[in-house]
């Protein structure tokens, strides 16, 4: 079992940045991937970015360039800079672990961005 806790999410201005951390515990050393994903109102949940834990990398389109995944150390905790935020960037955004073939969920944190 792996736990997911997600923070950061907040009210910021179109073009503003904020960072999200996700901590995982609980059986963090089987964990291959981990990643951030996105859910607008009346929307599908969609992938944001995930690092591997060999640190490789993979952003959706629509956050190339003004995104950023990292991570504190082997695994835990990860991080999602976002800048150059805009409106469309609304959303709850859920922290995922891959862990011997299950997928784990944080409970969300909200992004709003004003226009």
């Amino acid at each position: 079992q792996v736990q997911l806790v997600e923070s950061g999410g907040g009210l910021v201005q179109a073009g503003g940045s904020l960072r999200l951390s996700c901590a995982a515990s609980g059986s963090i050393f089987s964990i291959s991937l981990m990643g951030w994903y996105r859910q607008a109102p009346g929307k599908q949940r969609e992938l944001v970015a995930t690092i591997t834990t060999g640190g490789r990398t993979y952003y959706g389109d629509s956050v190339k360039g003004r995104f950023t995944i990292s991570r504190e150390n082997d695994k835990n905790p990860i991080y999602l800079q976002m800048n150059s935020l805009q409106p469309e960037d609304t959303a709850v955004y859920y922290c995922n672990a891959f862990s011997l073939g299950y997928n784990y969920w944080g409970q969300g944190t909200q992004v709003t961005v004003s226009s």
